[in-house]
């Protein structure tokens, strides 16, 4: 293993990270805050609790994987796609760097974002909402695995994007729907039939509940398919980019 190679990368990727610090940092939590005081002021003064939690402590955890996996996304998708759009990604290929050193090196690094950033929502929301974490192992668990799987999924998105344009494409028009449709803001047993069985297809779900369920103990499905169907996911993921390495699709072309 060149642990050299996947420091160099590593810390490439964060010195990136710090030199975008507003619209790395800044923009998620302003936003995040923002969803606060919409949902968790103005909306939670009209809905007294959810499944006997207060409606802006309720939406929390949703919230934070709503960022996280926005944010896992971007960073990995963007780290790969930069060297692919200058051109530099034939230096990277033909270093005596492996498939493995160069995953770990990218992906880490938004995996680390992705956390950091995950953690410092959890900070802020304390200055809007009072709220208990029940299982602070599983959440930190839970939200490294999330940071992890869907910086996988980034990378693989990277890859695939020929265009700035198509870099967002997934993020904006199937991640972030299947987002605000997977209990973020809401519990799925106060949706009607057959819409919360309709809601147990859509994979997001199965995060935001289980993340739930380490702060307050309830979750729409069980928290340990939760945290099975997210380490699936991650597995697909390393399959995908394994077989990616392995044909060279998109890197060599």
């Amino acid at each position: 293993m060149n642990l050299n190679a996947i420091r160099a990368i590593y810390l490439f990727e964060m010195n990136r990270f710090r030199r975008t610090i507003m619209q790395s940092v800044a923009a998620p939590v302003l936003s995040t805050s923002l969803y606060f005081i919409v949902f968790g002021s103005a909306i939670g003064s009209r809905i007294d609790t959810v499944e006997g939690i207060a409606y802006g402590a309720f939406i929390v955890p949703g919230l934070i994987m709503l960022t996280v996996i926005t944010e896992s996304l971007t960073n990995a998708s963007f780290g790969i796609y930069l060297p692919k759009f200058q051109g530099t990604i034939y230096e990277l290929l033909s270093a005596p760097v492996s498939a493995v050193e160069t995953v770990i090196g990218y992906v880490g690094a938004a995996a680390t974002k992705s956390f950091l950033i995950g953690c410092l929502i959890l900070a802020t929301a304390r200055i809007f909402v009072d709220y208990t974490i029940l299982h602070p192992l599983f959440t930190a668990a839970f939200l490294i695995l999330t940071c992890t799987a869907f910086s996988l999924f980034g990378f693989i998105i990277g890859i695939w994007a020929d265009s700035f344009q198509r870099l967002q494409l997934i993020p904006l028009m199937v991640v972030t729907p299947l987002a605000f449709l997977g209990g973020t803001f809401y519990s799925i047993t106060m949706l009607p039939e057959p819409w919360d069985t309709v809601a147990l297809f859509n994979p997001v779900l199965y995060l935001v509940s289980g993340f739930r369920w380490s702060f307050y103990g309830v979750a729409d499905v069980a928290p340990l398919i939760s945290l099975a169907m997210t380490g699936v996911f991650m597995l697909i993921c390393l399959g995908v980019v394994a077989w990616i390495f392995r044909t060279g699709w998109r890197l060599k072309s």
